[in-house]
């Protein structure tokens, strides 16, 4: 079970560290919209920054609230993505793929915390 839960970080650091680098390039390269740029920014990198703190939890309570925040932070990039989208801030396709992208995360981030809860009252 260790194995997995491992390879599972290593995958959820990795898609979250290739998504981060994906936001900022879309970012860097737009004028104008300073707040929205900086919250997009702000909220996707954060989903990689939480997932590697939950990898040095002290506790498994304090690895599934780490995932947590980094899920609620999932979805707030997914509000940003969209809104962008829908206001034609930036490339359609790139968005498309950003909020795949995102909603692979999201996946992979709840199947983690609710694997982890399953253990964790398995354990008890």
């Amino acid at each position: 079970m260790w194995g997995m839960r491992v390879m599972a970080e290593n995958i959820l650091a990795d898609l979250s560290m290739d998504f981060a680098i994906k936001v900022l390039k879309l970012t860097d390269g737009m004028k104008g919209h300073y707040s929205l740029t900086n919250q997009l920014e702000r909220s996707a990198t954060s989903i990689g920054a939480n997932i590697r703190e939950a990898k040095y939890a002290h506790s498994k309570p304090d690895f599934i609230a780490k995932l947590q925040i980094a899920l609620k932070e999932c979805y707030e990039t997914e509000y940003w993505l969209e809104l962008f989208q829908k206001a034609s801030l930036c490339d359609s396709e790139v968005t498309t793929s950003l909020l795949h992208d995102c909603g692979s995360m999201r996946r992979l981030l709840i199947s983690s915390i609710n694997t982890s809860k399953k253990n964790m009252e398995a354990a008890n």
